[in-house]
């Protein structure tokens, strides 16, 4: 049996035991190859299965009345897709692939016994997701109240952070992996004005840009133009339940 993609994130923050490795090993038995653009779970649709991310990079979404396109949240290797869905009958969001992926679909009633037989783990899943929930006000409260140049500068060290997570070997050059469309759809800009915002942060001297890899030059000055918090550092987790 391979290992666990959400094994390792979990690995990161706690020390998992045998059991709890070998049960989240089981949620990633079967794997399902997604090409780039394709949809995973369709939102007002009746709602599917669950998946972990082993490869590539995904996003969830929802259509608004003008037709335009509102990104939520963006999925890397290691993260559970369909947990708001999980609720409903019918999928609150769109899930799709921003390039060519791999997931691991299991249905309700496997995390149904997961939660059974390992609470800790179950309670994970539930700080994880209150993470996303803090992240997801965090831009919220950006597209009401901060600058254009604010929202790109987060989106950016967001990104950055979440990959490094994944690699260790990435430090302050990397590859976006974002069209300007899609990033002006996670911040509620048009893809010039992204243009626009991505010159004035090179002109700037946070970043710089060449052959489609970005490379952060003054972190605490980007942060602060991007009053960033990195919503997955810091967590208190002492209270959690003993592993089984």
């Amino acid at each position: 049996m391979r290992a666990s993609c959400f094994a390792e994130v979990l690995g990161e923050r706690i020390d998992l035991t045998s059991n709890e490795k070998a049960a989240l090993a089981r949620l990633e038995e079967k794997s399902r190859d997604i090409r780039r653009g394709a949809v995973l779970q369709r939102e007002n649709e009746p709602s599917g299965d669950l998946h972990i991310v082993r490869r590539g990079l995904l996003m969830s979404y929802v259509l608004l009345d003008d037709g335009s396109r509102q990104i939520l949240r963006f999925y890397f290797p290691g993260d559970m897709l369909g947990v708001p869905a999980m609720i409903y009958r019918e999928s609150p969001e769109t899930i799709a692939a921003l390039v060519d992926s791999e997931v691991c679909p299991f249905d309700r009633a496997a995390l149904s016994r997961l939660f059974e037989e390992h609470p800790r783990v179950a309670t994970m899943i539930l700080v994880l997701s209150q993470v996303e929930r803090v992240a997801l006000t965090d831009r919220l409260a950006a597209l009401g109240r901060t600058s254009a140049k604010a929202r790109v500068a987060a989106l950016i060290l967001d990104m950055r952070n979440r990959m490094a997570a994944q690699d260790k070997s990435i430090t302050d050059t990397f590859s976006l992996g974002l069209t300007q469309e899609e990033i002006g759809d996670a911040t509620g800009l048009t893809a010039v004005h992204v243009n626009r915002m991505l010159r004035q942060l090179e002109e700037d001297g946070l970043i710089a840009r060449e052959g489609g890899r970005m490379t952060i030059r003054d972190q605490r000055a980007l942060a602060r133009a991007a009053n960033y918090v990195d919503r997955y550092a810091g967590l208190e987790l002492g209270w959690l339940p003993a592993a089984r």
